[in-house]
């Protein structure tokens, strides 16, 4: 099993090498079903003017999209680094069996990608975060969410 661990780690690696040599952020991530890879990503943040575009997210989009669900059920994520605090989120929504990364948080912190401030800020009440987000009271607010619940047909994630 360390060997299979290995060499998916080192394409994830190879995915961030490949995202600088192209002008992308140092992160990649694949996606693993059954020690077969089913997605692939790398940062693409600058190169399609997307802040979403990290390495984990982009593979978690290609997984889904070639294994048509929306959940990544007995898969494992391989990452060159710590997820950001928005791929822990996603990978969490995708819930995969589990992820595997190669360098920790600190060693891209240590290069310009610090995301502490992120948890600092989400612990703040919203009103007092560096981007304030404010509650806009509407009589329709709940109505797509009570629309949902009852919807017969609905997929629960």
């Amino acid at each position: 099993m360390e060997d299979q661990h290995r060499i998916f780690i080192e394409e994830a690696l190879a995915l961030a090498m490949q995202s600088v040599h192209s002008g992308g952020g140092p992160f990649g991530a694949v996606v693993v079903k059954d020690g077969v890879i089913v997605g692939r990503g790398m940062n693409r943040v600058t190169l399609a003017h997307d802040p979403t575009a990290h390495g984990e997210v982009m593979a978690i989009r290609d997984a889904c999209a070639r294994l048509g669900t929306f959940q990544l059920t007995g898969c494992t994520i391989y990452s060159s680094s710590e997820p950001c605090p928005m791929c822990a989120a996603a990978i969490y929504w995708a819930r995969p069996s589990a992820i595997y990364y190669a360098s920790p948080k600190s060693d891209a912190a240590a290069v310009g990608f610090d995301d502490t401030f992120i948890g600092v800020e989400l612990a703040k009440d919203p009103s007092q975060r560096t981007i304030p987000m404010r509650q806009i009271v509407h009589e329709d607010a709940q109505a797509a969410l009570q629309q949902w619940q009852s919807a017969k047909d609905r997929i629960d994630y």
